[in-house]
């Protein structure tokens, strides 16, 4: 029997589950230290608990699918709103050169997923829901593809598969990142410890919000200072955002640019934030983007992992958890051999590696925490913060929505 979740209910039901991710990530080091989102913690514990229910009475719960996605479109249009084009001249060439390694890996990330799936016998999408998908896209992301998949090409648990192999890299992401990057360091000679003295003086600086180095998703946990003012003006944005997306969903459907809905809701944050500040010169308030833009992606995600049926993935876990050890190996070869080589060889490419591993596999903030493990240690690397949040929380999802896209139209 099913029990479907009208949207009050969906939302409550998401707030109980963030509060007991929170719960559980202050409680358990574990989950600490490997920068395990809340709102994954509390889903996947929610997710056993249904599988038990499910398992003795047959029970199972379905969330509102209309909120769920519209918060799921707020935090893409929040990614597009963040995108300033004054910034990303600021990562020069470097940028450019980092975004060149990042695609080609994105391919061959896709390239190593479904050819093991076919060589598995399974359906080579679950190989590309177990590639870029997930591992470069994230939990936001597999989230939005899984939907498709499920409706449109018929992958039965798309969304379970997704969420399960986002999960898996999210952790292995924070794992092998921190310790390419001291390898690749002490292999070289790049840099020395700093002392605890240095490293505490660092921690107590606070954050100056106000300052030209101000970075969108850095400090995801600092304190933003907003006003009624600012965020009813943000929330004007986001409306705007995704009426645009709606808009272009339906004018572009049977076209040779049909894109998914969230990734117009990201591009219509690209052009309103830029159009703003590039035309009208008006300031846009980025701490009222982040907050919105995290809390939407904590909310869809912990309505998407309520409606994790994990009973139907129990067929596909010894080819799943093959295919994600060579994801793995291959992106930890990746960084370590091209990520690192084409950067420059030097300290801040082993501080590249290392972030390229932690979106690669998991998330940006992943990144930003491997990168930061990194800086504590051995000092700042002010390209690394600069060109991977960038890259990481704008233009991997441009690029990878594209590369699945034509996957999806050629080669299915």
């Amino acid at each position: 029997m099913d029990f479907t979740f009208n949207a009050f209910y969906t939302l409550i039901a998401a707030v109980i589950v963030l509060l007991l991710g929170r719960f559980l990530v202050n409680k358990i080091d574990f989950l600490k230290r490997y920068n395990i989102p809340e709102p994954v913690a509390g889903g996947l514990v929610a997710a056993i608990i249904s599988l038990i229910i499910h398992s003795l009475w047959g029970y199972s719960i379905t969330t509102s699918a209309e909120l769920q996605t519209s918060f799921m479109l707020i935090f893409f249009a929040s990614i597009g709103l963040s995108a300033n084009f004054a910034k990303l001249r600021e990562g020069g060439i470097g940028l450019v050169i980092f975004l060149i390694a990042v695609s080609v890996f994105i391919i061959l990330q896709n390239t190593v997923g479904m050819t093991l799936a076919s060589l598995l016998g399974i359906d080579p999408l679950i190989g590309l829901i177990a590639g870029s998908i997930t591992l470069t896209g994230g939990h936001g992301t597999a989230g939005a593809w899984g939907e498709i998949l499920e409706t449109q090409h018929g992958i039965q648990g798309a969304l379970v598969i997704g969420m399960a192999s986002a999960t898996f890299g999210l952790i292995i992401g924070g794992i092998i990142g921190g310790p390419l990057a001291k390898m690749l360091i002490n292999r070289y000679e790049l840099a020395t410890p700093r002392t605890a003295a240095q490293v505490e003086k660092r921690d107590n600086t606070p954050l100056d919000v106000n300052s030209t180095e101000y970075i969108p998703f850095e400090y995801p946990h600092r304190v933003r200072l907003i006003t009624a003012d600012n965020a009813i003006t943000t929330l004007g944005l986001f409306a705007g955002c995704l009426a645009f997306a709606e808009f272009m969903t339906g004018f572009s459907k049977g076209t040779a640019f049909e894109l998914p809905t969230f990734v117009w809701a990201l591009a219509g944050g690209v052009i309103l934030r830029n159009v703003l500040e590039g035309v009208f010169k008006v300031k846009v308030f980025d701490r009222a983007i982040d907050v919105f833009g995290n809390a939407s992606l904590s909310l869809y995600l912990a309505m998407a992992l309520l409606s994790l049926k994990l009973w139907q993935l129990a067929d596909l876990a010894g080819p799943l958890m093959v295919i994600l050890g060579a994801q793995t190996i291959t992106m930890a070869l990746y960084a370590a051999f091209i990520t690192f080589r084409v950067m420059g060889k030097n300290y801040d490419a082993a501080v590249l590696a290392a972030g390229h591993c932690g979106f690669g596999m998991g998330a940006t903030p992943t990144a930003v925490a491997n990168m930061q493990a990194i800086t504590n240690m051995y000092g700042a690397s002010h390209k690394a913060f600069l060109i991977v949040p960038l890259c990481g929380a704008f233009f991997v999802d441009l690029i990878n929505a594209t590369v699945i896209q034509v996957i999806l139209k050629f080669f299915v």
